[in-house]
């Protein structure tokens, strides 16, 4: 049987998906932040990828990735428009961080494993034009490729999780897989101080955990959660607590009043007049928006910006508005792989079965296909 489980191909794990939306590495940092836009409310993966020469993948990005290259340059915040005209090869992370490697799409089930768990972030596999039309889901241009992720994997494994089943119901404790070292920020810390452990979360298919002194979770700041934001979060990041950016990312679009007049005194303060100017400008068109039932093309594009919320669906996998998906150190392996896939995360944070209920660590999707590689030693 587990022969029959390693007999699938990659393509196999590829039918019907759509094709990746790409953009050149010499493109402008606020096309990809457009692009991106317009990917969220398709309601498609909420990155892109970005291509070089004869259409290598080089690189997949999202809009934190765009608000990291913002917030991790002083010389960004202050001219944010000049920024955004910077090439996307400015805001590639380093390598080695995220990597996306190339499989052919005859690849075994156990390559695409192992270029994971050697790691490899996510996998980009050609699109085979003319090829069998339960891959390409109806037809694929030459050079088009679609993503494969940790939760494809995941979700493959799941089906077939009576092959394991002296692993599925132990649990995640017994197993190992409760990591103690997590990403974490206290509610009270500026915002811009977790912008290096975002990067490492875009890296690593986690989030970062907003914890209590007393090691409570209150919260986290993922990079699926901005990417129902744009490019004008940078300013909440710049200027707010990392409580308070939970708040402004759970209301992108009409923030309450406190968290904006935060964020205009904050921009204020630090001399960061053009990213002021931009934030005002943001706050009329949506209002103007709002009030306005006819349209032209420009102000549906603001539109449909100001409503934007988080996706349904995505490579870095994200649910609606909800709290963090918790579970304990007694959870089954099993229970924990539908728990995460149902609510389109990579990670679940485990929390003491004590009376404090405090935060003890984090199961990632990468240590649970570990766990399954293990067993087909």
């Amino acid at each position: 049987m587990a022969v029959s489980l390693l007999a699938n191909e990659v393509s196999d794990l590829c039918i019907g998906k759509p094709a990746v939306r790409s953009l050149p590495l010499s493109a402008a940092a606020g096309d990809l932040a457009a692009a991106l836009r317009r990917v969220a409310r398709s309601g498609a993966a909420s990155c892109v990828a970005v291509t070089g020469p004869a259409r290598a993948v080089v690189a997949r990005v999202g809009l934190a990735d765009v608000l990291c290259f913002l917030c991790s340059d002083p010389e960004a915040l202050a001219r944010p428009a000049a920024a955004l005209a910077k090439p996307v090869s400015a805001l590639l992370p380093k390598e080695g961080a995220g990597e996306v490697r190339r499989v052919d799409p005859r690849s075994s089930i156990l390559e695409a494993l192992d270029a994971v768990l050697s790691g490899a972030q996510v996998l980009a596999v050609p699109l085979r034009a003319g090829g069998r039309k339960k891959q390409l889901g109806g037809g694929a241009a030459a050079g088009d490729f679609c993503w494969l992720t940790q939760e494809d994997l995941v979700r493959y494994f799941l089906n077939s999780i009576g092959l394991f089943y002296h692993v599925a119901a132990r649990s995640v404790s017994s197993l190992g897989l409760v990591r103690a070292d997590f990403l974490s920020v206290r509610p009270g810390d500026a915002a811009l101080s977790a912008v290096p452990l975002l990067r490492r979360a875009i890296a690593t298919e986690t989030a970062v955990a907003v914890v209590t002194e007393d090691g409570h979770l209150v919260g986290e700041i993922s990079p699926a959660l901005l990417a129902a934001c744009d490019e004008t979060a940078a300013a909440a990041i710049a200027t707010l607590s990392a409580a308070d950016l939970m708040a402004y990312i759970d209301y992108f679009g009409s923030p309450p009043e406190h968290i904006l007049r935060a964020i205009k005194a904050g921009l204020k303060d630090k001399g960061l007049d053009a990213m002021l100017e931009l934030i005002e400008d943001e706050t009329l068109s949506s209002s103007f928006s709002s009030l306005s039932s006819a349209s032209s093309s420009s102000d549906e594009e603001t539109a449909g910006r100001a409503q934007l919320r988080r996706p349904s669906s995505g490579s870095y996998g994200r649910r609606s508005a909800e709290e963090p998906v918790v579970c304990s150190p007694t959870s089954s392996l099993v229970a924990v792989m539908v728990q995460a896939l149902a609510h389109r995360v990579s990670y679940v944070w485990v929390l003491e079965e004590d009376d404090d209920c405090r935060l003890a660590g984090v199961v990632t999707f990468a240590d649970v296909l570990r766990v399954f590689r293990g067993q087909l030693q």
